[in-house]
């Protein structure tokens, strides 16, 4: 008995196509024109429209501190969470101190002031507060919003107490008036909207379905004293002195990294707190308490170093929070490969001894 055998063939993803006014890739049979792209991305949707063309007769005041120049994540969710909040005649007044470079109108900015000449890595708590002071008189804001962190969250606790304004803090949900905040015992209370918010982390999502006027203007820094307050300079320590999820640089291992030596020398070297995978955990390489992902800490350095770590699904989750992530791997279709910003295709052990060489000569030409 005779088989005959159907082969479907493969259509050609080099095929000239035409895009409909909808937007989707159409491919006709027999046609010697159109476009030829290989797996490009074409989209005709119109640019976000500004959230409102009305002039503002109030505004919102958002104060959040820059980290070299830049907005973390948590400090654009607490702009967002100002502009989802504001009616069309409410503008979003937005103070950087130490100044951001980043188009802040895309998280919902309609104005932005920027004061790079505020020196952050200083602890200036008068100073800081006579600008809050200076931009509420300026804007006279019914709600000031600050992320709950650090600086942001010191600089909202002393203005409400400074200013007698009402406050909320670990606020996770705004919504109709409200605000709905954590409290002692993993619980949930709701109050009437304050006039001092501090935002918890996640509490408002970024993507916006428009965009503020992002107007920017630099702002002066106030002539303020510091009375009982004398800032006596950073002092260094061993950065596994500091938990995991206040560290701003970590060197991370994996299953791929076995080098311990060489691994502790390069984060001497590099003054980086140090992590591990799961993996490297349970291996016994690492104590549980440098477990990084869904299962141990999540942190939210400005550098990850991830040195033979493929990437697990809960090991990104502990990460997603990170700027800038860095990963070393024999494998360039790892998991990991795909959150990372540079992805370095190499064996973690000689990545780390010449990357400790090259610290090492930098460090003591410095010195010469």
């Amino acid at each position: 008995m005779e088989r005959h055998q159907t082969v479907a063939r493969r259509v050609n993803p080099r095929r000239p196509y035409v895009l409909t006014d909808a937007g989707l890739k159409r491919i006709i049979l027999g046609a010697e024109e159109g476009t030829r792209e290989l797996l490009q991305a074409h989209r005709t949707g119109t640019r976000k429209q500004p959230r409102s063309t009305l002039p503002f007769e109030r505004h919102s005041l958002v104060l959040v501190h820059a980290d070299r120049g830049m907005l973390d994540e948590h400090a654009r969710q607490a702009i967002a969470a100002a502009a989802l909040l504001a009616d069309p005649a409410t503008g979003v007044a937005v103070a950087v101190l130490g100044g951001t470079t980043a188009d802040l109108g895309e998280c919902g900015a309609d104005a932005v002031v920027n004061v790079p000449d505020l020196d952050v890595t200083r602890f200036c708590p008068e100073q800081e507060l006579a600008l809050a002071e200076r931009l509420i008189e300026r804007y006279q804001p019914a709600h000031i919003f600050l992320p709950d962190r650090g600086s942001d969250g010191d600089l909202g606790r002393r203005l409400a107490a400074r200013t007698g304004r009402s406050i909320a803090t670990d606020v996770v949900e705004l919504d109709d008036g409200k605000a709905c905040r954590l409290v002692p015992g993993a619980r949930f209370a709701r109050c009437d909207l304050p006039q001092v918010v501090l935002l918890a982390r996640h509490a408002a999502d970024t993507t916006l379905p428009f965009i503020g006027h992002g107007m920017v203007e630099e702002g002066a820094v106030p002539a303020a004293t510091q009375p009982g307050v004398r800032d006596l300079g950073l002092e260094n320590s061993s950065p596994d002195q500091i938990g995991l999820e206040e560290a701003d640089f970590i060197l991370s291992g994996g299953n791929g990294m076995r080098d311990m030596e060489t691994f502790g020398a390069l984060a001497l070297a590099l003054g980086a707190a140090t992590g591990a995978s799961r993996v490297a955990v349970d291996d016994g390489r690492f104590p549980r308490a440098k477990q990084i992902g869904a299962t141990g800490k999540t942190v939210q350095a400005s550098a990850y170093l991830a040195l033979g770590i493929s990437g697990a699904v809960q090991h990104l989750q502990g990460i997603k929070d990170c700027r800038h992530v860095i990963a070393v791997n024999l494998d360039e279709s790892a998991p990991i490969a795909k959150r990372a910003n540079l992805t370095l295709v190499e064996d973690a052990q000689a990545l780390m001894r010449a990357l400790l060489d090259k610290v090492t000569a930098a460090r003591k030409a410095a010195q010469h």
